[in-house]
């Protein structure tokens, strides 16, 4: 019979509510168990009689997903991978960008990512060094491959109010991505550039009407990212401002949720930097 929150609380913990666990009550001990698994035996005051009796079902009721947390993460991962099964490596140089080699007597594609490169195959997605990505980033990449573009960038700039379906998302782009950025770099444009220039990116303010600061992103060869800075002009009323803008091309190779992650992305580089 699985244990939910209420049962291991009433029926095997000692409801003393010590702390002695690290958590403040036994409630959330409880729920930490169950929804988390943690190990029961993070209990000092059960016998070991109760941690072997009890232990195993928990461990049968988390093997079977029930009450646990689910990993949003890794849900996603299988999801995109999952999408991406079908893909042949030999057709993405041409639609996505990058090379065809092989390492170990396996094809990978060699992606430009960033300043960098990431290695893609069947065994998974890795930096040039052997070193995993992240399992957003992956989902990211993983989606960029079963997008299905191929076009080209044309050059003609679109902010993400301009591209359809986006109206849910305007929000968290200014909340997660033109608001921190803004934040953290107004009055410090020779800052900002620094950092843009440290992760690859082109300054092209003289290219670039009205702004104080624009940079171009390349962080995957059919996905640009164009970065427009405004410092405000002191005492006007005008503040510091910040947008991203995309090739109109941008939907056919990215979903509006990997839009989203890229944007976050190229933010939290920025400013880590």
């Amino acid at each position: 019979m699985a244990l939910s929150v209420v049962d291991l609380y009433a029926r095997v913990l000692p409801r003393t509510n010590c702390g002695e666990c690290g958590f403040p009550t036994c409630m959330a001990f409880a729920s930490m168990v169950v929804s988390k698994k943690l190990p029961l035996k993070g209990c000092p005051h059960l016998s070991a009689e109760a941690v072997s009796r009890y232990q195993p079902e928990l461990d049968a009721q988390h093997a079977a997903g029930k009450w646990t947390q689910r990993d949003l993460s890794a849900d996603a991962l299988a999801w995109a991978r999952e999408r991406a099964a079908s893909m042949n490596l030999a057709d993405l140089p041409a639609r996505i960008g990058g090379e065809l080699t092989e390492v170990d007597g396996r094809p990978i594609l060699v992606l430009p990512y960033f300043q960098g490169v990431i290695h893609i195959g069947r065994e998974g997605i890795r930096t040039a060094d052997g070193g995993e990505l992240g399992r957003w980033e992956q989902v990211f990449i993983l989606n960029h491959m079963a997008q299905g573009g191929s076009r080209r960038p044309t050059g003609r700039w679109k902010s993400l109010q301009e591209i359809p379906n986006t109206v849910s998302k305007i929000k968290s782009m200014h909340a997660h991505v033109e608001e921190p950025l803004r934040e953290r770099f107004a009055g410090h444009k020779g800052e900002l550039a620094a950092a843009a220039r440290s992760i690859g990116g082109v300054d092209v303010t003289a290219e670039t009407e009205s702004v104080d600061l624009a940079f171009h992103f390349q962080p995957l060869p059919r996905v640009p990212v164009m970065l427009l800075f405004w410092d405000g002009d002191g005492g006007s009323g005008f503040g510091a401002e910040v947008k991203l803008s995309f090739d109109e091309t941008i939907t056919e190779h990215l979903d509006i949720e990997s839009i989203m992650f890229l944007s976050e992305h190229l933010a939290n580089l920025l400013l880590n930097r």
